[in-house]
């Protein structure tokens, strides 16, 4: 029975058949929403219903932490994985807001970066959307600067806004934290103490890494994932059909037509 459940969980988190890639969509979509009420609910009081939605997403992410845990073939490289440990911290956000009462539901955005670096979401954006595979480190290079920039403001708005802990108060953490991974520096919100000071060093330090990470993908010639079985190239030209490094022949995966 557990051997039956355990090939059923499989083959929907890396299957190939229309059930499979429809589970996976249906997890993107979940992410997508989770990400965006986390982002929203950020500045709004935590009420008794927000609690509720809170603890529902955490059982639904605890279970799929756990259903991708079982199916991993290397345990420990699994949990080694940036959006695994990424995961990580966003379920432990949840019990230690309650146990420290320190707001980390900045945290919780991370939830993001799964969306950038999952294998087998990123096979099925490549096989079935032309605009991803042309364009993939551009929109994975975009989603990392957003997501760090959220997750950045969100942690400002909870740890360095005292006086306006509202809508208006996270706008002027967004507005901070853009001028300061921009290096644009206005001067009307700076940082008080060490601890903001330093803060801000490691956002212009992160954050313009970022943006030139994204500036370097967009003015460089579009290449799309795709290893050769011969050598191990990942990168070809959208129209390749031989592998530039060794010769072999590349069969680069599609949706097709009709």
């Amino acid at each position: 029975m557990s051997n039956s459940l355990k090939s059923k969980v499989v083959d929907l988190y890396t299957g190939q058949s229309s059930r499979s890639v429809r589970f996976r969509y249906t997890l993107i979509l979940f992410d997508l929403a989770t990400v965006l009420y986390f982002i929203v609910t950020t500045p709004l009081p935590h009420g008794q219903g927000l609690l509720i939605v809170n603890m529902l997403l955490l059982v639904v992410i605890l279970l799929d932490f756990i259903a991708r845990f079982w199916i991993a073939d290397d345990k420990v490289s699994h949990l080694c994985r940036l959006y695994v440990i990424a995961d990580l911290l966003v379920l432990l956000s949840f019990p230690l807001n309650a146990i420290t009462h320190v707001d980390l539901t900045f945290l919780r955005i991370l939830r993001g970066v799964r969306l950038g670096h999952s294998e087998y979401l990123l096979r099925d954006l490549r096989r079935d959307f032309p605009v991803f595979r042309l364009r993939e480190d551009a929109l994975v290079a975009l989603l990392n600067l957003v997501i760090f920039v959220f997750v950045i403001t969100s942690a400002v708005f909870v740890f360095f806004v005292d006086a306006d802990r509202s809508v208006s108060g996270y706008i002027d953490a967004i507005y901070y934290t853009v001028t300061t991974l921009t290096t644009t520096g206005y001067g009307d919100l700076t940082p008080k103490t060490p601890g903001a000071k330093l803060f801000a060093v490691g956002i212009m330090v992160v954050g313009v890494g970022l943006f030139l990470r994204l500036a370097s993908v967009i003015f460089t010639p579009s290449k799309v994932h795709h290893r050769c079985g011969h050598c191990g190239l990942t990168r070809h030209d959208p129209d390749a059909i031989h592998c530039k490094h060794c010769g072999e022949a590349v069969r680069i995966e599609t949706k097709g037509f009709g």
